[in-house]
Protein backbone atom coordinates (compact mmCIF):
# COMPACT_ATOMS: atom_id res chain seq x y z
CA UNK A 1 0.00 0.00 0.00
CA UNK A 2 1.14 3.67 -0.71
CA UNK A 3 1.52 6.00 1.50
CA UNK A 4 -1.38 9.10 0.99
CA UNK A 5 0.96 11.96 -0.24
CA UNK A 6 0.24 15.08 -1.98
CA UNK A 7 3.11 16.16 -4.26
CA UNK A 8 2.74 19.60 -6.27
CA UNK A 9 5.02 21.33 -8.83
CA UNK A 10 4.17 24.64 -9.95
CA UNK A 11 3.91 24.67 -14.30
CA UNK A 12 2.59 27.91 -15.76
CA UNK A 13 0.01 29.28 -14.20
CA UNK A 14 -1.02 26.18 -12.98
CA UNK A 15 -0.45 24.20 -9.35
CA UNK A 16 -0.32 20.69 -10.49
CA UNK A 17 -0.65 17.98 -7.09
CA UNK A 18 -0.07 14.42 -7.63
CA UNK A 19 -1.83 12.72 -4.92
CA UNK A 20 -0.87 9.04 -4.34
CA UNK A 21 -2.30 6.41 -1.90
CA UNK A 22 -6.16 5.51 -1.20
CA UNK A 23 -8.60 7.88 -0.57
CA UNK A 24 -10.69 6.75 1.92
CA UNK A 25 -12.13 7.11 5.52
CA UNK A 26 -8.47 5.83 7.07
CA UNK A 27 -6.75 8.69 5.07
CA UNK A 28 -9.24 11.45 4.46
CA UNK A 29 -7.53 13.08 7.74
CA UNK A 30 -3.98 13.19 6.25
CA UNK A 31 -5.93 14.57 3.12
CA UNK A 32 -7.97 17.06 4.14
CA UNK A 33 -5.10 19.47 5.39
CA UNK A 34 -3.32 18.89 2.16
CA UNK A 35 -5.69 20.01 0.53
CA UNK A 36 -7.34 22.74 2.16
CA UNK A 37 -2.95 23.77 1.96
CA UNK A 38 -3.65 23.54 -2.15
CA UNK A 39 -6.64 25.90 -1.98
CA UNK A 40 -5.11 28.68 0.70
CA UNK A 41 -1.61 29.15 -0.74
CA UNK A 42 -3.33 31.23 -3.69
CA UNK A 43 -2.78 29.75 -6.93
CA UNK A 44 -5.90 30.52 -9.35
CA UNK A 45 -5.92 27.12 -11.03
CA UNK A 46 -5.56 23.92 -9.13
CA UNK A 47 -4.69 20.26 -11.49
CA UNK A 48 -5.16 17.53 -9.49
CA UNK A 49 -3.34 14.46 -10.90
CA UNK A 50 -5.19 11.72 -9.76
CA UNK A 51 -2.70 8.56 -11.42
CA UNK A 52 -1.12 7.83 -7.95
CA UNK A 53 -5.08 7.18 -6.43
CA UNK A 54 -4.99 3.21 -6.30
CA UNK A 55 -8.52 3.61 -4.59
CA UNK A 56 -11.29 6.18 -3.72
CA UNK A 57 -14.50 5.52 -1.73
CA UNK A 58 -17.21 8.15 -0.07
CA UNK A 59 -15.25 9.44 1.89
CA UNK A 60 -12.92 10.30 -0.55
CA UNK A 61 -15.15 11.66 -3.17
CA UNK A 62 -16.23 14.07 -0.18
CA UNK A 63 -13.01 15.04 0.25
CA UNK A 64 -12.68 16.23 -4.01
CA UNK A 65 -16.04 17.79 -3.50
CA UNK A 66 -15.04 19.49 -0.38
CA UNK A 67 -11.80 20.67 -2.30
CA UNK A 68 -14.08 21.94 -5.13
CA UNK A 69 -16.54 23.65 -3.10
CA UNK A 70 -13.51 25.99 -0.93
CA UNK A 71 -11.48 26.74 -4.62
CA UNK A 72 -14.95 28.03 -5.90
CA UNK A 73 -15.64 30.08 -2.78
CA UNK A 74 -11.66 31.66 -3.05
CA UNK A 75 -12.03 32.54 -6.76
CA UNK A 76 -9.70 28.68 -7.33
CA UNK A 77 -10.29 26.37 -10.20
CA UNK A 78 -9.60 22.78 -9.05
CA UNK A 79 -9.82 20.07 -11.59
CA UNK A 80 -8.88 16.37 -12.21
CA UNK A 81 -6.76 14.75 -14.51
CA UNK A 82 -5.52 11.43 -15.01
CA UNK A 83 -8.38 9.83 -12.65
CA UNK A 84 -8.24 5.67 -12.77
CA UNK A 85 -11.13 4.11 -14.04
CA UNK A 86 -12.80 2.89 -11.10
CA UNK A 87 -12.31 6.74 -9.57
CA UNK A 88 -13.80 7.87 -12.76
CA UNK A 89 -16.80 5.47 -12.62
CA UNK A 90 -17.55 6.54 -8.78
CA UNK A 91 -18.02 10.43 -10.37
CA UNK A 92 -19.73 9.63 -12.61
CA UNK A 93 -22.41 7.16 -10.84
CA UNK A 94 -22.74 9.99 -8.05
CA UNK A 95 -22.95 12.68 -10.55
CA UNK A 96 -19.88 14.45 -9.34
CA UNK A 97 -18.70 14.54 -12.51
CA UNK A 98 -21.02 17.04 -13.39
CA UNK A 99 -19.51 19.77 -11.14
CA UNK A 100 -15.38 18.68 -10.91
CA UNK A 101 -13.98 19.08 -14.54
CA UNK A 102 -11.93 15.94 -15.17
CA UNK A 103 -9.39 15.83 -17.98
CA UNK A 104 -7.22 12.61 -19.59
CA UNK A 105 -4.31 14.52 -19.03
CA UNK A 106 -2.21 16.63 -16.93
CA UNK A 107 -1.36 18.93 -20.39
CA UNK A 108 -5.11 18.52 -21.39
CA UNK A 109 -5.78 20.15 -18.26
CA UNK A 110 -2.89 22.80 -18.29
CA UNK A 111 -3.59 23.60 -21.80
CA UNK A 112 -7.08 24.88 -20.12
CA UNK A 113 -5.73 27.07 -18.12
CA UNK A 114 -2.91 28.89 -20.79
CA UNK A 115 -0.08 27.81 -19.07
Amino acid sequence: MVDPSVQTIAAGRCLVARVSGEMDYTTASVFHPQFKELITRGDRFVVLDLSGVSFCDSAGLNLLLRMWRQAEASGAVVVLACVPDPVLRILEMTGADQLLRVYDTVTDAEAVFGS
